[in-house]
């Protein structure tokens, strides 16, 4: 099992949701996160006076999925994601070596 989490930009995530459901993943998590990376923020007017903004808004999802769809997951949301623009995100996967369904007390790859 695979914990694949990846950085969007938020206006991809309807894309990248719809490319996940054709793959029959059934949930995701998404959190609104601030970050930089090589974007480095940028500046903003407002009301006259500029000003930095150092933290670009983006959205987090996490996914976890069985190891044999995990490849065509991350093919998905890396397809999806791109804009070919600086700021497009990154994924990182990690191994799951336990899930727990609290529900029912299922585990593992019945978990998912």
């Amino acid at each position: 099992m695979k914990l694949i989490m990846a950085i969007i930009k938020p206006f991809k995530l309807d894309e990248v949701r719809e490319a996940l459901s054709g793959l029959g993943v059934q949930g995701m998590t998404v959190t609104e996160v601030k970050g930089y990376g090589r974007q480095k923020g940028h500046t903003e007017i407002y009301r006259g006076a500029e000003y930095a903004v150092n933290f670009l808004p983006k959205l987090k999802i996490e996914i976890a999925v069985k190891s044999e769809v995990a490849d065509a997951v991350i093919d998905a949301v890396a397809s999806k994601a791109k804009t070919g623009q600086i700021g497009d995100g990154k994924i990182f996967v990690t191994a799951l070596s336990h899930v727990v369904r609290i529900r029912t007390g299922e585990t593992d790859g019945d978990a998912l």
